[in-house]
């Protein structure tokens, strides 16, 4: 008897119907802003959302409703602070920014087109292609360094808020390195793999703050106008690798 309770004690706790507390994020990328369309680098620039773009997001916000969200977390960048207020709105929380959570800064590049970075630095457009990883323009940030402070970031907010439903809104880049190193993806392959689309839904349940699986991906059945789950194949958006194969 006295063995059984031992095992008893040391057994890892369990919640309602014998299974084990998940931790679910739903996280999310901003709604559009008034430079998507122009295609800019934008990662440090701190643009607001477009009219599109909190349109986007209002329907997002529809969506997660009754979705029971505890907690809401938010890059402090203007475009990720109103995406998540208009999301908290309906659970009556107050947004919480985390510096970690921002987008990767490019340096020299913000609020240049593409075009215009290759023209004016063909070698750092290059390498940036080649690795966006470990490469980063002056000024800026390797997708390493972004990870570095937004990973730890993200562990702390499920170690905080076990068996909870927690909104992190965050940033295209941001978003998809975070989830390249959850899934045990190449980093390096990220603008070539992973897609985030504006106000797009991701969710990812957490076992705890290392072992994740991820149950939605880059979502905007919420505003898509067809109406349907399914998205159209992207033309664009991805790196200029998929660029050229899809028009190619």
């Amino acid at each position: 008897m006295k063995m059984m309770r031992a095992r008893e004690k040391s057994s890892p706790p369990v919640f309602k119907d014998n299974i084990t507390m998940n931790t679910r994020i739903f996280l999310i990328r901003h709604g559009a802003t008034t430079l998507t369309a122009e295609d800019r680098f934008a990662g440090a620039t701190d643009v607001q959302l477009s009219d599109e773009g909190r349109e986007q997001v209002r329907r997002l916000a529809e969506r997660l409703r009754d979705d029971g969200i505890t907690a809401v977390y938010a890059s402090p960048l203007g475009r990720t602070v109103e995406t998540a207020s208009i999301l908290a709105e309906p659970h009556k929380l107050e947004v919480q920014t985390k510096d970690g959570l921002r987008e990767i800064s490019h340096g020299r590049w913000e609020q240049m087109t593409r075009r215009e970075v290759e023209d004016k630095f063909p070698d750092e457009a290059a390498a940036w292609d080649e690795d966006p990883y470990t490469f980063a323009p002056i000024g800026g940030e390797s997708g390493l360094a972004v990870t570095a402070r937004a990973l730890p970031v993200l562990m702390d907010i499920v170690r905080e808020n076990q068996g909870g439903n927690v909104l992190v809104v965050s940033h295209k880049a941001t978003i998809r390195l975070l989830l390249s190193s959850l899934l045990g993806f190449d980093p390096r392959r990220y603008r070539d793999n992973l897609d985030q689309s504006p106000a797009a839904l991701n969710v990812v349940d957490f076992k705890d703050a290392v072992r994740a699986r991820l149950a939605l991906f880059n979502d905007t059945s919420h505003y898509d106008k067809s109406g349907l789950a399914i998205p159209a194949v992207p033309g664009a958006r991805l790196s200029k690798w998929w660029d050229a194969q899809s028009h190619g």
